[in-house]
């Protein structure tokens, strides 16, 4: 097996670390949707179970190419909320597996972009 290293922004390697052990199999999924463009929706299906239902929502979302003003009134389902209500239950009490600290990982990921998208749709409005 070979190893390769790179030299990446520290921002890009933060959002990085959480995936850091399935990060050959991402960039096998990469390249092959990149080789056959034309079966893209069947890759990303095929792959969905992987990601946390929260990253689908805003990806279905933003594939839609929403209004600014979309943008600003966009929220999450209350089953994301809900979860990621659990999670943040279960890190104040110290109990969460590494799997669920990724996965609010992600969620910090997510309103952080959010953040900044519904900051420049509102300077867009």
């Amino acid at each position: 097996m070979a190893t390769i290293t790179l030299q990446i922004p520290d921002e890009l390697a933060q959002r990085l670390e959480p995936l850091q052990n399935r990060l050959p199999e991402l960039l096998w999924q990469l390249l092959e949707l990149t080789k056959k463009p034309t079966t893209i929706e069947q890759e990303i299906t095929t792959h969905s179970g992987d990601i946390p239902t929260v990253y689908q929502e805003v990806l279905d979302f933003l594939i839609e190419s929403p209004l600014p003003q979309d943008i600003v009134n966009f929220k999450v389902s209350q089953q994301a909320q809900t979860r990621l209500q659990t999670l943040l239950d279960k890190n104040r009490e110290s109990t969460l597996n590494s799997m669920e600290i990724a996965e609010l990982d992600v969620y910090e990921q997510l309103e952080h972009l959010m953040i900044l998208l519904k900051a420049r749709a509102y300077s867009a409005i």
